[in-house]
């Protein structure tokens, strides 16, 4: 059966090692909490090394990844396939920081083909859903560093001379970052995101104090740090840098489809806000995870229309053709490259 109309997603969580708090559980109508601080969307992604933890399962009951599998060309589109195989190219998360984030860092995909055998690293991106006045974010280091001394900050837990070393910002509800694989980063407590991110659960710890786990088991891929620490991108990240990664809510908080994301973003995923204000907005048919983030409205398709609502997440293949959203409504449209 091709999926020819668009399906609401199930909630998909489990307990990670850092603290969540409670919007999850607003937005999504379940569960969140402390012990569940993301939800993977529409994932065809498993967590590393604990599959099939973090696949999604369709309503139907079949998981999501082995649909695709079986008919990609129905989910993707031809033109998706030819270029992109069954991949979807994507992962979409939310994510509610009940505790600062360790500094971490993902490796960029040339480091994940020589060391993992892997076709994606993890570049990603955030559009901050939710945050307190003047949440900070650090995202590489405000000068170059040598590998050496972000070695012996790792060997000797030193977080502080981490969080010391990094280049920070101020992130407002409505912005939105993108995140180029190998700069570390943090983002504190109390910021709510939605993530995209290349299909990989790729993640090496900087720090891990304070935190549900032992970064030397478990924060190098399996890799030991020696190998890990390769990824990381010691070069000076400047205010400047960090502005060409950014759009303001500004530029995003306009009618129509707006894209959320500087233009260095499409070569890996694509973010658009949806806001009809009195009209519709047709998109396009393509793969398409729809997060319903204010208000009301419809989702009109070729086979008929459905009530959207705040928090519905909504899974739209390219079968479903092209759609229109109406209504007093604010929708996030992530979609893969072009």
């Amino acid at each position: 059966m091709k999926p020819d109309a668009p399906i609401l997603i199930p909630v998909n969580q489990f307990d990670h090692f850092y603290r969540g708090g409670d919007r999850i559980g607003v937005l999504r109508s379940g569960p969140g909490g402390p012990q569940r601080p993301e939800e993977w969307i529409a994932s065809a992604t498993a967590r590393f090394g604990q599959a099939p933890q973090g696949l999604s399962i369709l309503p139907d009951g079949r998981v999501l990844a082995d649909a695709i599998a079986a008919d990609p060309s129905a989910w993707l589109g031809d033109d998706h396939v030819q270029r992109f195989g069954s991949s979807t190219e994507l992962l979409v998360k939310l994510l509610d920081l009940g505790q600062r984030l360790p500094v971490h860092l993902h490796p960029n995909r040339s480091f994940a083909r020589q060391h993992l055998g892997l076709a994606h690293g993890k570049t990603e991106a955030w559009y901050v859903l939710d945050a307190p006045p003047g949440a900070r974010v650090g995202v590489g280091f405000a000068n170059e560093m040598r590998l050496t001394d972000v070695r012996d900050w790792v060997n000797n837990r030193d977080s502080e001379a981490l969080l010391a070393a990094l280049r920070t910002r101020d992130v407002r509800p409505g912005d939105a970052m993108l995140v180029p694989a190998g700069l570390p980063h943090t983002v504190q407590e109390g910021v709510f995101v939605l993530e995209l991110q290349e299909p990989t659960d790729l993640s090496i710890l900087l720090e891990w104090e304070g935190f549900a786990v032992d970064g030397f088991t478990d924060g190098h891929l399996d890799l030991g740090f020696e190998v890990a620490l390769q990824a990381v991108d010691t070069k000076a990240v400047s205010d400047s840098d960090l502005e060409r990664l950014v759009v303001l809510r500004e530029d995003i908080e306009r009618e129509g489809l707006v894209s959320a994301l500087p233009q260095a973003a499409d070569a890996y995923f694509r973010a658009h806000r949806l806001a009809p204000v009195g009209a519709s907005i047709t998109v396009e048919p393509g793969f398409g995870i729809l997060l319903i983030t204010h208000g009301k409205g419809q989702l009109v398709t070729q086979t008929g229309h459905l009530d959207v609502s705040e928090g519905d997440a909504l899974l739209l293949s390219h079968s479903v053709g092209s759609w229109q959203i109406t209504g007093d409504v604010t929708a996030m449209l992530s979609r893969p490259p072009d």
